[in-house]
């Protein structure tokens, strides 16, 4: 009983401690009156505030960020639809070297709300369509140029709404120029500068930062790619949730690329990009050609070795066993299989069209109990002359001259660039993709010289949206998940913890249960029956009986009868004794040293 008793408390404790936090994080989710479907925010009454707060208790609010526009080449809050709506252009152009009937720019952009709503005044440009192609433009404020002393800061939130699994989210910084004079115009083939942004397609993940560069010397322009970042970025393909890219490049000429404000890709213009900025200062000359009788060859066969006239080159690796002979009882006449006696030709078979029929095989019956049946053959054997084919050992070219490489002649396209980081001026910033994901939502898109200028602004708008985000997902079943695909092992002992305890309470309950139940059904019945340790002692000697209650000592009057009346049993066959007096005499108290013991009651002064 008290092994259950302890079982069953931890069990309550355990579920306690589960449950509990969920029972509170529902009731304060009530008091707070928001309604969540799935994580989507079906209403809220106040445009302006969210009904979270932080860690400080104080209620996380969103308002359009405030900002000086003098800090800024660029800014969008998308949150003001009618004043953004008249800074961005969409494209009406074509592309050139696609079918026509799908070369026209016509995804749809829209400014709405996310759909899973935070804020209702929290605007974003979304791109609805899928599998078209979209491009839309801004000029920017005021054109971005390379200075020596000023880093260019280039931040936006992307959420995609219906994850992803072909597309891209990126953006272009387009070069200032005629190109870019009319962005109705604008199309893939558009100068840019620098092109960032997260891009997948299957298993392809990518964090482009693309930045065009311009040879010195004859003007021509070559892309070049920043290196992969060592980390795969997967989460906010799949997790639907904001998130806020951010690429800075300074003018030493080092870049550095974060995600939620996380570093996860950081170099120099002149050594992490492919193909690199500078070209080398010498290149293998063309027109070096390799000499027909130059011998690059370490080892040869030694041409002086000869075959040993015993070597046989056809030696089988194997041969049949000389000494093996055929087991006794092996029916070499009998087949191994015979035709099917019990088989019948169909009715329909055609001679013609099918053939002679021919009953299926089956396996010979006068096989089983045999040794074997059929051709014997003698077991193969390691054959001792076998020696492979022939070959002349290898010796140490004589004429071995090295490996051949053309000779180096002196570049005549080389330059050395040595401040990449003053690329061409910017003017313009554009989006321009096709993706087979639909709803792809753009926030809060920056460009500045200032890194404590775009924090700051990140903070406002969305350190804020995740906080109130994460605030909602806080609960505590989503952390007992978390913490479970980051620690396995804690489920195995969730697994003892409850489990457990449960089924050993539920084993003792139901044994229990069973017992009493038998108990219950010979009470009904006036067979004899066994009985717990009071009534069988009572029903053997009432002098040696235990000690009970006074309705079980009671005698009956001047007859000298003297019989103990039935009673049920009491709570002593649950381990539990209880004692009485018997009409005026004492009785002992029983002590745990006595209880398992045969227990013998007082003598009455009237029987004495």
């Amino acid at each position: 009983m008290r092994k259950t008793h302890y079982s069953s408390i931890a069990l309550l404790l355990a579920v306690n401690l589960l449950i509990g936090p969920l029972f509170i994080n529902t009731v304060s989710g009530a008091e707070e009156e928001q309604d969540f479907d799935d994580g989507v925010v079906e209403d809220l009454q106040d445009d302006s505030a969210a009904l979270a707060t932080d860690d400080n208790g104080e209620e996380i609010v969103y308002e359009s960020p405030k900002y000086d526009a003098s800090k800024f080449s660029f800014v969008d809050h998308f949150d003001d639809i009618e004043k953004s709506q008249k800074l961005w252009v969409k494209s009406q152009a074509k592309k050139d070297d696609i079918a026509e009937e799908i070369a026209k720019y016509d995804g749809v952009w829209s400014w709405e709300a996310p759909q899973r709503i935070v804020w209702k005044n929290d605007i974003g440009l979304v791109l609805k369509s899928k599998a078209k192609h979209a491009a839309i433009a801004s000029k920017l404020t005021k054109p971005f140029t390379f200075k020596e002393d000023k880093p260019l800061v280039v931040q936006y939130e992307v959420t995609l709404q219906e994850g992803q699994e072909c597309g891209g989210s990126y953006i272009k910084l387009l070069s200032a120029g005629k190109a870019t004079d009319d962005l109705t115009k604008f199309n893939d083939k558009t100068p840019y500068t620098i092109m960032f942004g997260p891009d997948k397609c299957g298993n392809d993940i990518k964090m482009h930062f693309i930045f065009r560069h311009v040879n010195p010397i004859n003007g021509s322009i070559t892309e070049k790619h920043c290196r992969k970042a060592k980390d795969r970025l997967e989460e906010p393909f799949k997790d639907k949730l904001p998130h806020l890219y951010t690429l800075i490049v300074r003018p030493d000429n080092t870049y550095e690329i974060r995600v939620d404000h996380k570093v996860i890709n950081e170099g120099s213009l002149l050594s992490d990009f492919t193909p690199a900025v500078n070209p080398p200062r010498e290149i293998d000359d063309p027109e070096d050609k390799k000499p027909e009788d130059w011998d690059e060859r370490e080892k040869i066969p030694d041409p002086s070795a000869q075959k040993p006239d015993d070597w046989d080159d056809d030696a089988p690796p194997q041969i049949p066993d000389p000494t093996a002979t055929m087991p006794e009882g092996w029916l070499e006449e009998e087949p191994e299989m015979i035709s099917d006696p019990s088989a019948t030709k169909p009715e329909d078979w055609d001679s013609d069209m099918d053939g002679e029929w021919e009953a299926p095989l089956v396996d010979n019956p006068v096989c089983e109990k045999a040794v074997g049946c059929g051709k014997w053959k003698a077991p193969l054997i390691a054959n001792k002359e076998y020696k492979g084919k022939w070959r002349a050992p290898m010796i140490d070219n004589p004429n071995y001259r090295g490996k051949w490489t053309p000779r180096q002649i002196l570049n005549p396209d080389f330059f050395e660039d040595l401040t990449p980081f003053k690329m061409t001026p910017i003017s313009a910033i554009g989006i321009e993709l096709w993706s087979m994901s639909s709803d792809i939502l753009f926030d809060n898109l920056i460009i500045t010289d200032d890194v404590e200028v775009a924090t700051d602004y990140a903070i406002k708008t969305f350190d804020i949206k995740r906080k109130f985000i994460d605030k909602e997902s806080d609960t505590f079943l989503n952390k007992m998940i978390a913490y479970g695909k980051e620690n396995p092992w804690s489920w195995r002992i969730a697994i003892v913890l409850i489990v457990a305890p449960l089924a050993f309470s539920l084993y003792r309950f139901l044994s229990k249960g069973g017992k009493k139940d038998s108990a219950a059904e010979a009470k009904k019945t006036d067979a004899p029956q066994p009985d717990d340790d009071v009534a069988a002692a009572v029903a053997d000697n009432t002098k040696s009986s235990p000690i009970k209650k006074k309705s079980d000592l009671d005698v009956k009057n001047d007859d000298g009868a003297g019989a103990a009346e039935d009673n049920e049993d009491d709570e002593s066959s649950e381990g539990k004794d209880s004692t009485e007096d018997v009409d005026s005499g004492d009785v002992e108290k029983e002590t745990e040293e006595t209880s398992s013991k045969p227990r013998k009651r007082r003598v009455r002064k009237d029987e004495s």
